[in-house]
């Protein structure tokens, strides 16, 4: 039944906003009169969600996950597809997840499958979700295959927060200990600017803090213009999928960073692989989304090695210590579960286990980098100050 969107006063005076069904908007105004309410506007729900010149906001990978949370929790409490897609149509808000799940809704009347529907949608969802979705599809448990990834989803946002959460503190200390420097360098030092003209044998310090000030001073515009081409460089190469992989791998060869780096690639790793073996994806499938998740250029290629001898009848336990890519726990985990046939389950405690060592260096490495960036920072502006009190008293002397 078609859907309309009202704006309406109850008999207090307050404003209402909401959807209701009818076949027509006339119908639909009278339902909401019976109510007691007095229209002010109905319209189409596609006209409101889809009105020209209003900007929709980005869809975030919150909307995504809260969505298919939704969806996934209908199919468990038995609802059936079609029922739990059309209540996520009237459920959702995000006009691109609307139009997702009406073409969802369409592509079910016309026979098609969940998976086949979901991907023509064109939703920016993980590879391995397509995968595991037709997987649940061909066993008859979608719910749970739905819920599955849903955590993997989660998981992901998680480790993306806490990255992100944790290194606000230390950028926003590093930003603020810089623009001091610049300011001391844009406004303090030329006020002693003088004393180069007075004194014609400073100490190289006190010369080279004065003249650098004086150089910022005189060039701020174009220094500025530098600074800003540089970040606009840096955001254009690192949006570069490939360059930034090469990055993040240089900073495994770093002392703390690099280990934790490892090991948080190896969670996600193991923990996409047990989601998709849980839901009975053949072990090759799973073994080449497992390692579309890795992102170290290196550890991919190695990845793909594994993926080879694996195909070539080398047990995956082998093939992984073969290639070096997991610590002796791992390679042990891996094992007792291909032995024991459970395999995901093993996976699942690998991935704990790189989580909780992962989170406790990136601890180590904060606690390392806050001390560093404020000794560097108080370091550039002791210096400064040095060269500014050097340059006072020697050109005191030569005034004496």
């Amino acid at each position: 039944m078609p859907q309309y969107r009202y704006k309406a006063f109850n008999a207090e005076g307050a404003a209402l906003e909401g959807v209701v069904a009818a076949q027509t908007e006339r119908e639909a105004a009278r339902q909401l009169e019976r109510r007691g309410l007095s229209v002010v506007a109905v319209l189409p729900a596609e006209v409101v969600r889809r009105r020209p010149g209003v900007r929709a906001s980005r869809l975030r990978q919150r909307d995504l996950i809260l969505a298919f949370h939704e969806l996934s929790t209908l199919l468990g409490a038995g609802v059936g597809l079609a029922e739990a897609v059309a209540a996520q149509v009237r459920s959702v808000h995000h006009p691109q997840l609307v139009a997702a799940f009406e073409g969802i809704a369409a592509g079910l009347r016309q026979g098609q499958a969940f998976s086949a529907a979901l991907e023509a949608t064109g939703l920016p969802l993980p590879r391995y979700v397509a995968t595991v979705v037709r997987s649940g599809e061909k066993s008859g448990l979608l719910g749970r295959a739905l819920h599955d990834v849903v955590e993997q989803m989660e998981y992901d946002q998680t480790v993306r927060s806490e990255i992100r959460q944790a290194l606000t503190y230390p950028a926003v200390l590093i930003c603020a200990g810089l623009g001091a420097v610049v300011m001391m360098f844009t406004f303090v030092v030329p006020k002693f600017a003088a004393l180069l003209k007075r004194a014609d044998d400073l100490p190289w310090l006190a010369s080279a803090v004065l003249n650098t000030g004086m150089f910022l001073r005189q060039w701020y515009v174009g220094v500025l213009l530098l600074v800003v081409a540089l970040i606009a460089w840096l955001m254009v190469v690192l949006r570069n999928p490939e360059t930034r992989a090469r990055w993040l791998e240089g900073l495994e060869r770093l002392p703390v960073l690099g280990a934790w780096r490892v090991e948080s690639e190896t969670a996600t790793w193991a923990r996409v692989l047990a989601t998709l073996l849980s839901n009975r994806v053949p072990l090759m499938d799973a073994l080449g989304l497992a390692q579309a998740s890795v992102i170290a250029p290196g550890r991919r290629a190695r990845l793909d090695e594994v993926s080879r001898n694996v195909r070539n009848g080398v047990p995956l336990a082998d093939a992984l210590e073969e290639q070096q890519t997991l610590t002796a726990t791992g390679y042990n985990l891996v094992r007792v579960g291909e032995r024991s046939g459970e395999l995901p389950t093993m996976l699942q405690s690998l991935a704990r286990l790189c989580e909780d060592s992962g989170r406790t260096r990136m601890k180590q490495f904060l606690a390392l980098l806050e001390p560093v960036a404020i000794l560097l920072i108080g370091g550039a502006i002791g210096v400064i100050m040095i060269g500014i009190i050097l340059a006072i008293t020697s050109a005191n002397d030569i005034a004496v």
